[in-house]
């Protein structure tokens, strides 16, 4: 077994972190964007908070659907799956560092359990779409 070949199935094993990894930055990277748009909207327009929870949710969708996309691009096969799993992912780290912020857990089942359908949905989607 040569040199290139050996390098080649580790890569091949590190892929699937990988391309996570950078998915997952990937969705950031849009929700950061997006987020600041939102924050601009609200500055210069004066948005109620009912438009504001909104466009939060159509972010997570966006964002969602871009990293399931991006992710089923990158692995050829069982996208859904791999759309499914980046926006769990996503959910997560956004729990997580959300409750680091807060410094605590606040727990709402119903909106815990909504965000978390519609970011592994939303991937999901993604990943069929790709």
């Amino acid at each position: 077994m040569n040199l290139s070949s050996k390098l080649k199935s580790r890569n091949e094993r590190m892929s699937p972190v990988t391309s996570m990894v950078a998915t997952l930055f990937l969705m950031y990277i849009i929700s950061g964007v997006l987020l600041l748009l939102l924050a601009f909207l609200l500055y210069k327009m004066e948005l109620t908070e009912s438009v504001v929870k909104i466009a939060v949710i159509v972010i997570y969708i966006i964002s969602g659907g871009a990293g399931g996309f991006f992710i089923g691009k990158k692995r050829k096969d069982q996208k859904f799956l791999w759309g499914l799993f980046a926006g769990a992912m996503y959910f997560v780290l956004l729990f997580l560092i959300s409750a680091a912020v807060k410094q605590g857990f606040v727990i709402d089942p119903v909106r815990l359990g909504t965000t978390f359908i519609l970011c592994a949905a939303s991937g999901m989607a993604g990943g069929m779409v790709s």
